[in-house]
């Protein structure tokens, strides 16, 4: 209400303030109704829990992806060994090629047994006594390599971790400790330092690195274990045919090892001459002991004896 001179009187004011609620009500009332025709309200869910069937079927499912993928897992983590089994072999030629650099170019002995310290072998050293033990950062190529001789290392095949076989008896090793399961082919490069072997063949040339004619053709470093049972790792690398009496005949136990994907027999990595690293996959006929797919890359010495035809 206005007063005479215009002004509006406090009953005024209160009666419009009264009705301003009412009228924003309305209006939201409104708006609300809008709403409502524009976007319906969600219907209530229903909660409902999995049958038995549903859980077996959806179990079976999840059952039947795990079973297609852990194949494919399988063979990606086999597929990483055989990379990291190439590149130690790379790198334990590329010491085999220094040390023959230091030497006037002649290839590492398998091993300088004479030493008084014990026996070195081109993977470490053996010290004597009551309990011989393994100098695993004494050996001969061990000055020429970043990394010594442990598990995982790289003088270990990643694919035949210690664990899965049985050092070789102290003829080697000392026992109960790891020391390659690659073998050194100094049956072919070293014929008088070739424990073992040095008393048959000692009187064969020791082979010079710039002599070798085809040196991508050499093995020498390559997968090698020995049969048992459990299986047994090999420092050396025996070829298919031993030289005995002044003639060539079969070895009944080569100790190159076919560990890796690749054909129905495996394949094995070598590390050849020329720095390289490849696989070779096997043939029935190269393994002398199929279940343990231990054998040599053919039947003759070509890649294991340079020049193997004309020893005498």
């Amino acid at each position: 209400m206005r007063s005479r001179d215009g002004t509006r009187s406090s009953a005024g004011i209160r009666g419009e303030a009264q009705l301003a609620p009412a009228s924003l009500r309305l209006r939201a009332l409104r708006i609300h109704g809008l709403l409502s025709i524009l976007v319906p309200p969600h219907p209530p869910r229903s909660l409902r829990a999995f049958t038995l069937l549903e859980l077996l079927v959806s179990i079976s499912v999840i059952s039947l992806l795990i079973g297609l993928l852990l194949p494919a897992l399988g063979a990606s983590r086999r597929t990483a060994h055989t990379v990291q089994c190439s590149s130690n072999q790379r790198q334990l030629v590329l010491a085999w090629t220094l040390y023959a650099a230091d030497y006037r170019g002649f290839c590492a002995p398998a091993a300088r047994e004479s030493d008084p310290a014990g026996p070195v072998y081109w993977w470490g050293r053996v010290a004597g006594g009551a309990t011989p033990t393994v100098i695993r950062d004494d050996g001969l190529l061990s000055p020429y390599l970043a990394d010594s001789l442990h598990e995982g290392s790289v003088l270990e095949c990643p694919a035949q971790p210690w664990g899965s076989y049985r050092a070789q008896p102290m003829s080697i090793p000392a026992p109960g400790q790891p020391t390659s399961t690659y073998g050194y082919n100094g049956y072919g490069l070293c014929p008088p330092a070739a424990p073992g072997w040095n008393l048959s063949i000692g009187a064969q040339r020791w082979q010079r690195v710039d002599d070798l004619a085809q040196p991508s053709g050499v093995f020498v470093f390559a997968d090698a274990m020995l049969p048992g049972t459990p299986i047994r790792n090999s420092a050396l690398l025996d070829p298919p045919l031993l030289f005995t009496g002044g003639a060539w005949s079969p070895n009944s136990s080569p100790t190159t090892v076919f560990r890796h994907l690749g054909g129905p027999f495996g394949s094995v990595s070598a590390g050849r001459a020329d720095g390289s690293a490849t696989l070779a996959a096997a043939e029935g006929a190269w393994l002398t002991h199929p279940n343990l797919r231990i054998g040599s890359v053919g039947m003759d010495n070509e890649h294991y004896v340079p020049g193997w035809v004309l020893w005498r």
